[in-house]
């Protein structure tokens, strides 16, 4: 199983399972990085410049599968961070409150930092990153949890965004001037 620079589990065996396509790559099968940050990498935006900055993984922007030369693996520039905000793992989905500072019941969970090996700017040359409860967060790293389990969500994560939910529908409750104030009552 894949690990942390910490020596930790990630819970997956290979990451790039979890990867629909790379954050970088556009609609039209170009390759975003090379065309918006060509000079942080003038090698690799001038290979593909002479392809028409085509993504070597993507290959053909017609097919739904990518059928280029390459692998994901295979690109100094990739990224993929999950955008769905519920939990991998066990389905759980995120109620964040506004104007609060209680913890977040997602949390990032990152399922590669390829060899710790870092592009320029100390980022990890490779980031691929999924959304995980704070309980499945902690199952995986703490123990031998993965998360391709078939996992329901935590009784007290289930308390948690319930608690969080009413609060919200409270929030949202109207009532009307007329209900709130006896008639004849004024405050000025």
């Amino acid at each position: 199983m894949a690990k942390t620079p910490r020596g930790t589990s990630v819970g997956v065996d290979d990451p790039y399972d979890y990867v629909d396509r790379c954050d970088h790559l556009t609609d039209e099968g170009r390759c975003r990085f090379a065309v918006e940050h060509g000079d942080r990498d003038p090698a690799f935006a001038d290979e593909l410049s002479a392809e028409d900055f085509r993504c070597p993984v993507a290959g053909d922007a017609d097919t739904e599968d990518p059928d280029g030369p390459w692998d994901w693996g295979d690109c100094p520039h990739f990224r993929c961070r999950d955008h769905r905000r519920e939990c991998v793992r066990c389905g759980l989905d995120e109620c964040r409150m506004a104007h609060s500072d209680e913890r977040p019941l997602l949390e990032e969970h990152h399922l590669s930092y390829r060899d710790g090996a870092t592009a320029g700017d100390g980022d990890p040359s490779h980031e691929i990153t999924v959304y995980l409860c704070r309980w499945c967060h902690a199952k995986v790293h703490d123990s031998w949890a993965r998360i391709d389990d078939d996992a329901a969500p935590d009784p007290e994560a289930l308390a948690e965004r319930e608690g969080r939910r009413s609060r919200e529908q409270a929030e949202l409750d109207f009532s009307s001037a007329a209900d709130r104030y006896e008639p004849g009552d004024t405050d000025g």
